[in-house]
């Protein structure tokens, strides 16, 4: 996405997620100086020594001091608590993010003027090996990248956020952060708890090391991310207890249709219960395998007031659909502006127009350029 040249990265916290950050802001974004702040000293040498951090702060005012582009890269529970600190640290004009695992507490904690420069960022990819030691520039190539914006985001905010994220590979999805958390205590905290159970049951059985050792791929796939970082995710859990005691109760409802089919005998219900199964992992599937398509644009007339932006990029992003690049053009405080949204493909051209319309906007479309 073409926009404005990002100079000045700032990471509170330098681990992988963070290094990987520092890497990919030097290597791909074409960015000149990275500054980061860790509470342990050994932390920033290795991050100084692997490239990661063009500079090593002693302090997060220090690191965030003249940063356009502040990332807080600390566990959910500092979350909060850093992202102030970066606000006040920050010039005004700064951009702050963060890349935790839960978008709801740190959004509902910002005021309507925090939210103006203040946008939650969650990117979908990470390892099973932690620590700045670990991080590599393509972390973040061809990840999702879900980003939160508020009602009262500002659009350059958006636009700078946006494109930085672009240019370091990933796919930035607007998505409401209730939404969220919601989604990602179905298909990744709860998956979590059910991997961490499922080991735990395992291991209860006489015999359990000779049978781990001899176990399917399917007990392998299923496990492979228990055990987790135990502070990490007990973080995780809590921060996101709501929604992830709804999908515990709701994954409940589901044992019990097996267990009542098991305990009467009926093939048909349980052979239901797999059938359905595969459908729907059979639609999710082709979901995300469309095949290239042609760019199109959106035009969209839109009026100075707070919370359009974020209402129509959270709209597409909760139908699914993927912007390529995006472009705000200012008129004026009586005008308004026009809002170009780009996207693959006619039918989701269509689709986006359609949601658009449904909210009261005015969309002109156009065929762009082939995709290559």
């Amino acid at each position: 996405m073409a926009g404005r040249q990002v100079r000045t990265v700032a990471l509170v916290g330098v681990g992988l997620m963070g290094g990987s950050l520092g890497l990919a802001a030097r290597e791909r974004a074409g960015v000149a100086e990275v500054r980061g702040f860790s509470q342990t000293r050994a932390t920033l040498d290795l991050a100084l020594e692997r490239g990661a951090i063009t500079a090593a702060c002693d302090s997060l005012e220090e690191a965030c001091r003249d940063a356009e582009l502040v990332f807080v890269c600390t566990p959910v529970r500092l979350v909060v608590k850093h992202v102030r600190e970066a606000l006040r640290a920050a010039a005004p004009q700064a951009v702050i993010t963060d890349v935790g695992s839960t978008k709801g507490p740190l959004m509902r904690a910002l005021s309507p003027t925090e939210q103006r420069r203040c946008i939650g960022g969650h990117p979908l990819c990470g390892s099973e090996t932690a620590g700045v030691a670990n991080a590599r520039a393509s972390l973040y190539q061809g990840a999702t990248y879900f980003v939160t914006p508020g009602a009262h985001v500002d659009a350059d905010a958006y636009q700078l956020l946006y494109g930085f994220l672009g240019d370091i590979g990933a796919r930035p999805v607007a998505v409401d952060p209730e939404e969220h958390d919601r989604v990602m205590a179905v298909v990744s905290h709860l998956p979590h708890v059910l991997a961490n159970v499922l080991m735990s049951q395992a291991g209860q059985h006489a015999g359990a090391r000779d049978a781990l050792l001899s176990a399917g791929p399917s007990f392998r796939d299923l496990t492979r991310i228990a055990g987790s970082n135990r502070r990490v995710w007990t973080d995780i859990f809590l921060d996101n207890r709501a929604a992830l005691l709804a999908s515990l109760a709701q994954f409940q409802e589901g044992l019990q249709e097996v267990l009542e089919a098991l305990a009467a005998a009926d093939a048909p219900r349980l052979g239901e219960t797999i059938v359905r199964a595969r459908e729907q992992r059979e639609r999710m599937l082709a979901a995300g395998s469309l095949p290239a398509e042609d760019l199109y644009r959106l035009m969209i007339p839109v009026p100075d007031r707070p919370g359009v932006f974020s209402e129509i990029m959270v709209a597409l992003g909760d139908a699914g659909i993927n912007v390529e690049d995006l472009a705000l053009h200012h008129m004026s405080p009586e005008l308004g502006g026009t809002l170009t949204v780009y996207v693959l493909g006619q039918e989701v051209c269509e689709r986006a127009s359609h949601v658009l319309g449904v909210l009261g906007y005015e969309v002109s479309t156009r065929r762009e350029v082939e995709a290559e």
